[in-house]
């Protein structure tokens, strides 16, 4: 009898006539203050043993024998030799079709003691053919008994379950993989990825302990291998040590929480993270990070692997062999996986490994598990600098939207991506500090690059976005600000990757500053003259890095999580961009965008004109409108569109002689838009007032928007007036939210007060507006007429909610 066994049992053992001493044996052996104690591996296999004695022994006294035509199996967590703390006990009873009074005496007599302990028990009483049927019908059961163990009794008759179920699972595999698959997708969508949860299901999440016994039931299928694709020298040490830890951290969940339990709260982790010596609960969720994507990118290339072997019956059996189709020089497509061409060196072709990861990226293909490993295995150190081509390869990996995210996340899990980029150990699996992240630092990275690829037409060099978006948080899990340790980091990659000095410049310059748009716009005065200064000395002037910082940001937010980004910020940092854009380069002030010579030409020749085209986005379309330049007439047209519940995107407006020249950035709200023909028709109905647009746009504003707070604003509205070269004149930068009728309502505002539109430049990004209008005062620029031009304009556009009224005060 081993050592803890004598602590646990106490005097006299376990008794045979009950399960109290079981359980006080279980107790003894969680009690850490009588015993040393038990590491979780240990205490898994004392468990173990302790359930078997208590079986074998109550199995014996009850008659279950060599020959007795009755056998106990176990299946779950002891048959699997995973016992943890506060498992539920998974037994079969099996009989060789015994007398049905008999069998059920002696089950009454093995569960009822198990009962009246309080141990959880899942039971049935079968015979063999009666538990193969069961396992043939039953996706899930089939699944608990290839895990099957013999405990005690007719050792013959629990192969005879063991064999037959495995024998039936690997013949039935072809038609029952797909219900095998969905059952597993359905499984990650309830319970999320432990990877990125802050209170994973370590059972039943994607990544967890269902995940590895589902390699397992592909291994018994002879599919796959039951560790696919990984081996013991990858980052974390691979699936068996991925195995290993979640079933620590589960041991020491049961062990902390008193029962069973597969979520670990976020109150318990510091507790556990302390209980096992991995650091506190930051430590510990990277380390179940690790081991959960480890075991996700093993179960999709074992999936994969196995739909590919599965056996082929019929025609299928006469179908010709998958056809290799080249993407790129030694990568192919074979199978709907990407791998190296028969002729591939990788021995001597140190940029292979780009090359397939990148062709995998953009196609959307995965890379063959035994591809990666070969890679490991062959492919030499690229040299330094890297070559020209190397480059180019990531760069196009890098380019390639959210397809660069599981490519990389496949060389990472496969120890690639360390041997290109040493630096990503530090932030590899490394968990945020505040609830608005939520994804780890290294996975940031990659959602960052894969949103900064869709602005990439923003900027004169994404290249270097692509790049700072990669690294700008690289920094991160070493001592010190991470932008200033970033940056050092980003000059040494920069040279690495074999990039000019002026980019290795720049690049260093986005990872130092990739902070400074986003903090100085929320944080500082955007109408100070300092504050643009700050932005602009810290830039040095250079407009190409401002605008690489500017999209830089929108990704970055984008990456962090939810709500991070949105048109307040989007708004804010634009309004700092453009504001130090104009100091940076010496620009004038707003001017009017040049007029198309048709356009002028039919100005001139007079009358009322409507064009509907399509613009440059999908459901974009550009209206213009041609007409004798009059009072009201932008309030008029203005309206018009948005009685057609069109949105003004950004517009355009001027004027030639008698004609004003207005051109709108439109998308419809609903549907497609109207016809040209109707929205001239119903503005020349508005000029002549047979149509009141004011109270049909009120009307449909109170059915859209309604009463209470959905009326204000959430920002407060800013104003800015710049005064020209011309007397009487000024330009008002107008920043709001939003409204229906908005720039109908601003039109008839400034008509109102006097105030002529000369022409004006009309931007709306999501729910703001950013708007610049050169407006001629009839009475002249004074104060005054500003604070008129002011007071006029809050009357139309949203305005944030008035404060709650105050209590009145107690009279006593």
């Amino acid at each position: 009898m081993n050592g803890w066994w004598v602590v646990a049992a106490g005097n006299g053992g376990v008794q045979h006539n009950g399960a109290a001493d079981l359980v006080k044996a279980r107790a003894q052996l969680l009690d850490g203050a009588r015993t040393s104690r038990l590491d979780p591996e240990a205490l898994r296999a004392a468990l173990v043993d302790l359930f078997e004695l208590w079986l074998t022994s109550k199995g014996n006294e009850l008659g279950i024998t060599a020959d007795s035509g009755l056998s106990l199996v176990a299946v779950g967590g002891l048959g699997r030799r995973e016992m943890l703390p506060y498992s539920d006990l998974d037994l079969v009873l099996l009989h060789d079709d015994i007398d049905p009074a008999v069998v059920a005496e002696v089950a009454d007599q093995l569960w009822y003691p198990l009962w009246d302990a309080h141990i959880k028990l899942d039971h049935s009483v079968r015979t063999v053919p009666q538990a193969l049927r069961v396992a043939a019908d039953d996706l899930v059961a089939g699944l608990g008994m290839l895990e099957a163990r013999h405990i005690v009794g007719d050792v013959e008759l629990s192969n005879l379950l063991i064999g037959g179920v495995r024998r039936e699972w690997r013949t039935g595999i072809r038609t029952r993989f797909d219900d095998l698959v969905t059952q597993t997708q359905q499984r990650w969508q309830r319970s999320g990825q432990i990877a990125h949860r802050a209170e994973p299901d370590l059972k039943n999440g994607r990544g967890g302990l269902r995940d590895i016994q589902l390699l397992d039931a592909l291994a018994i299928a002879q599919l796959t291998d039951a560790m696919p694709g990984l081996g013991p020298d990858v980052p974390g040490g691979g699936l068996r040590q991925a195995h290993r830890r979640l079933l620590d951290v589960r041991t020491e969940l049961h062990r902390v929480a008193g029962r069973a339990r597969d979520q670990l709260r976020a109150q318990d982790a510091d507790e556990i993270g302390a209980a096992l010596r991995i650091g506190d609960r930051f430590d510990l969720a990277r380390t179940l990070s690790d081991s959960a994507r480890t075991v996700s990118y093993s179960v999709d290339v074992g999936v994969r692997t196995a739909a590919n072997a599965l056996p082929r019956r019929g025609l299928a059996r006469l179908r010709r062999m998958p056809v290799r189709r080249p993407l790129d020089e030694g990568v192919v497509e074979h199978s709907g996986e990407v791998v190296l061409a028969r002729d591939a060196r990788p021995q001597r072709d140190p940029g292979l490994i780009l090359r397939v990861a990148s062709a995998s990226a953009q196609t959307g293909l995965p890379m063959s598990a035994t591809t990666l490993n070969r890679l490991s295995e062959d492919a030499p150190e690229l040299r330094e600098p890297w070559p020209k081509d190397a480059l180019n390869d990531l760069l196009v990996l890098l380019g390639s939207g959210r397809g660069a995210i599981d490519a990389v996340e496949a060389l990472d899990r496969t120890g690639l991506w360390g041997r290109l980029f040493p630096e990503w150990g530090a932030v590899r699996d490394l968990p945020p500090r505040d609830a608005v992240h939520t994804w780890t630092v290294d996975r940031h990275l990659m959602e960052t690059v894969a949103y900064a690829s869709g602005l990439s037409t923003r900027v004169a060099r994404p290249d270097l976005l692509a790049l700072g978006a990669l690294l700008h948080d690289i920094g991160k899990g070493r001592a010190g600000d991470h932008s200033v340790v970033g940056a050092e980091l980003a000059t040494h990659i920069g040279r690495r990757l074999g990039l000019w000095p002026s980019d290795i410049r720049t690049l260093t310059a986005i990872v130092r500053h990739h902070l400074l748009l986003p903090d100085t716009a929320t944080r500082r005065d955007l109408a100070d003259p300092a504050t643009v200064a700050h932005v602009v000395d810290a830039l040095e002037g250079d407009v190409g890095l401002l605008e690489l910082l500017h999209a830089l940001a929108e990704a970055d937010s984008l990456a962090t999580g939810p709500g991070v980004w949105g048109d307040w910020k989007a708004s804010l940092i634009g309004d700092l961009v453009r504001r130090c854009k104009l100091v940076m380069a010496g620009d004038p002030l707003p001017q009017p965008e040049p007029i198309d010579p048709e356009l002028v030409e039919k100005a001139q020749a007079g009358g009322v004109h409507v064009t509907l085209t399509p613009g440059e986005g999908k459901h974009n379309f550009i209206v213009t409108v041609i007409a004798p330049d009059e009072p009201g007439l932008l309030a008029d047209a203005a309206g018009v569109l948005a009685l057609h519940s069109l949105r003004v995107l950004s517009a355009s407006l001027g004027s030639v002689g008698d004609s004003a020249i207005n051109s709108f950035v439109v998308t419809p709200k609903f549907g497609d838009p109207p016809d040209a023909g109707l929205l001239r028709e119903e503005l020349i109905r508005a000029s002549s007032g047979a149509l009141n647009l004011a109270n049909v746009l009120a009307k449909r504003e109170a059915e859209a928007v309604g009463p209470g707070p959905g009326q204000y604003a959430r920002a407060e509205p800013r104003m800015i007036f710049s005064t020209t070269s011309t007397p009487g004149q000024v330009i008002l930068e107008l920043r709001a939210e939003d409204r229906i009728g908005l720039l109908n309502r601003l039109a008839g505002a400034f008509a109102g007060v006097g105030a002529n539109v000369r022409w004006a430049k009309i931007v709306t990004m999501g729910a703001a507006v950013v708007d610049a209008f050169c407006l001629d005062l009839v009475d002249g620029d004074s104060p005054h007429q500003r604070e008129r031009i002011e007071s006029a304009v809050r009357e139309v556009i949203p305005r944030p909610a008035p404060p709650p009224p105050k209590p009145e005060p107690f009279d006593e």
